[in-house]
């Protein structure tokens, strides 16, 4: 009973904060609503017994989040660029696609939420980490080199020409 209001909770802040995201006015508000969804999400890979994926959530995309803030108050520079209004004028037609998405996904949801049970999920971190340091250890580093490169682009076309 206690892990179905965790998790309904923590769904609940994960709604909520992609609402704010595509609410709020401000850039660094939004970015910070976007940081506030991503934990909500964290919490429900919790509730899950999903501990790699909740430590990756936090990690990397919270994390992430966080370096989002200071990039965008450090490249737009200008408060102005900050308060810019963020939703444009079809948000009739997103609120018909999320209609539809929604429906959607509650007819699957009721299709395939029969079969499921209260059975204790077994933690799969020890596999995953073996996994990713002993058979993909070199893709896991390429994509870090990738990363990195994509990094060193965006610094290069962000700055001012002396």
């Amino acid at each position: 009973m206690l892990e179905t209001i965790a998790f309904y909770s923590m769904a609940a802040v994960a709604v909520a904060g992609a609402l704010l995201v595509v609410t709020l006015r401000n850039t660094v508000h939004s970015a910070l609503a976007l940081g506030l969804s991503l934990a909500g999400v964290a919490g429900v890979f919790a509730c899950l017994s999903a501990d790699f994926l909740f430590a990756a959530q936090l990690l990397i995309y919270v994390g992430g989040i966080a370096i989002l803030i200071v990039f965008v108050v450090m490249l737009l520079g200008r408060t102005t660029d900050l308060h810019n209004r963020q939703v444009n004028e079809l948000w009739g037609a997103a609120l018909l696609v999320c209609a539809i998405t929604g429906a959607g996904l509650w007819r699957l949801t009721s299709f395939f939420g029969a079969g499921t049970g209260d059975t204790p999920h077994a933690a799969q971190t020890r596999a995953i980490g073996l996994l990713m340091l002993g058979e993909y250890a070199v893709p896991f580093e390429l994509i870090s080199l990738v990363l990195l490169a994509a990094l060193l682009g965006a610094v290069f076309f962000s700055r001012k020409e002396i």
